[in-house]
């Protein structure tokens, strides 16, 4: 039938150049992005050519959440049963409340009361599914516009994957990846290292290295930081070190490992360390590379969660009594939030304690979680690895979703490869910014963002004057709150208002 088959070729670029593996998701093929798929069509053996099957159907959506009177676009993706997607396919939408949300013949969806109600698209008799939530009230128009662009700080630096600063110190402490912690003070980056941690890293995976460094709430009198790092025994671990007699330098001998966490592969490592609103370290832990998919549901394994542990004693640390699984027998008590692939960068909102997760995604999908802390910020939340990847189940034959907690948003990797989460803007320097939280991918090399309002996500944005021209690895902030991108080339940006 004309319009139904046909082969298609995609292949991701960046400014007109094919981009190579990413260091940070290990599933996409070495040299480039590229996918050859039949455009809903099969081949029947004899040389005759049919009509693909359709196996699954997701349904995808810039936002989630919307206000009595206002809409929201739907768009269904048909696939087959390897995972392609099937073209030329007819979809027809249905709502569950029609008097909560009510959905046109093209899957524009609009907000008639509050509550919620689960939105169908189905095609074949093959269907996909999502829940919007109506809100009572519309939510308020997001900010005038602003003029952002970047600010270079410092360059050259070697593949930097994080950056951020004690608290209330203008100082800005970048870690590199083979190990070392660079200072950067009053413009400059200082010729010697904070700490230079390179024996004692592997950092030859492209996922290994030093990659999470936090200082202590209480750094200007304790001296304490964390670093999180791959040991040449391939574990991952979490150690305390203290600062010397200099500001500018730590000391070494300091070392104290507070958590270590063994893994079955040399890549999804997490990172991120941070301590939340409520004092308590938080750890981010990936699925250690783990090739049967069990550890991220898996309550027994530190892998695959973010972890919440309290480290205010001198060495070591206790478990908080009001972590969600301390009374489950089979669990680790660490565990916060789980059903996470690698959760390379996560953050708190300073203002609100609502917490935003990037989890960097296996075959098609890229997402971002996001969880209030009239939620509870995370608290005993499954966010569905390996049961789903962003909206899609994993397996062909679908899935139980119940009890999982979708993306905010989600991108496939014809958009990029490895989502890099950044923060919420609380800084004082760009007022038109408050609230708003960026995000950026690895290869695609854009920057992204939007803002929460009463639980709906708003004023969606991309900025194109905010693109570093390289590779992001991580957002950083500062003890103000201003907001920092930095990239695989070793350059250090400022976000800026023009």
């Amino acid at each position: 039938m004309p319009g139904r088959c046909g082969v298609r070729r995609v292949a991701f670029s960046r400014n007109g150049v094919l981009v190579p593996k990413t260091w940070l998701n290990t599933a996409i093929p070495a040299t480039l992005l590229l996918a050859t798929a039949v455009a809903g069509c099969s081949d029947d053996g004899d040389g005759n050519v049919e009509p693909t099957p359709v196996t699954s159907v997701t349904v995808t959506a810039t936002q989630t959440s919307i206000g009595v009177g206002q809409t929201v676009q739907l768009t269904a993706t048909a696939y087959d049963s390897r995972g392609g997607v099937v073209e030329g396919r007819t979809f027809e939408w249905s709502s569950a409340d029609q008097a909560v949300a009510s959905v046109s013949a093209t899957g524009l969806v609009t907000g008639v009361a509050e509550g919620s109600s689960e939105i169908t698209a189905t095609t074949e008799a093959v269907s996909g599914t999502m829940v919007i939530s109506v809100a009572a009230e519309p939510p308020p128009p997001p900010p005038p516009p602003v003029n952002l662009g970047l600010e270079l700080v410092a360059s050259r630096l070697d593949f930097p994957t994080n950056l951020v600063s004690p608290p209330n110190d203008n100082r800005l402490f970048v870690t590199e990846k083979a190990g070392a912690i660079r200072v950067i003070k009053n413009g400059a980056v200082l010729p010697a290292p904070f700490l230079d941690l390179t024996p004692q890293v592997d950092s030859q995976g492209g996922e290994q290295g030093l990659i999470g460094l936090v200082f202590a709430p209480d750094y200007a009198t304790s001296g304490r930081f964390f670093v999180h790092y791959t040991d040449h025994s391939g574990n991952s671990r979490i150690s305390s070190f203290r600062v010397s007699a200099d500001p500018d330098r730590a000391d070494p001998t300091s070392e104290l490992l507070v958590l270590p966490a063994s893994r079955p592969g040399t890549a999804h490592n997490g990172g991120q360390l941070l301590f939340g609103p409520d004092g308590y370290l938080y750890i981010g832990l990936g699925d250690g590379d783990d090739s049967d998919g069990g550890r991220g549901q898996s309550l027994s394994d530190l892998l695959g969660s973010i972890l919440r542990i309290d480290v205010a004693a001198s060495q070591g640390y206790v478990v908080p009594p009001d972590n969600p699984f301390v009374n489950n027998a089979s669990a680790r008590p660490e565990v916060w939030s789980y059903g996470l692939r690698n959760p390379w960068r996560f953050s708190f909102d300073r203002a609100t304690g609502d917490l935003y997760i990037g989890d960097v995604g296996e075959s098609h999908w890229e997402e971002v979680n996001y969880s209030s802390a009239a939620q509870g910020a995370g608290r005993g939340i499954n966010f569905g690895w390996a049961i789903m990847e962003g909206p899609n189940c994993v397996r062909a034959s679908g899935c139980n979703q119940s009890g999982l907690q979708a993306p905010i948003v989600a991108h496939e990797h014809t958009e990029g490869c490895s989502v890099i989460s950044g923060y919420v803007y609380r800084g004082a320097a760009i007022p038109g910014l408050q609230g708003t939280y960026f995000y950026s991918d690895y290869c695609g090399g854009w920057v992204r963002s939007f803002r929460m309002e009463g639980g709906v996500m708003t004023g969606n944005t991309e900025w194109p004057s905010l693109e570093p021209g390289g590779f992001v690895t991580s957002y950083g902030e500062d003890a103000a709150g201003e907001l920092y991108l930095v990239t695989e080339e070793g350059d250090v940006n400022k976000i800026v208002q023009r």
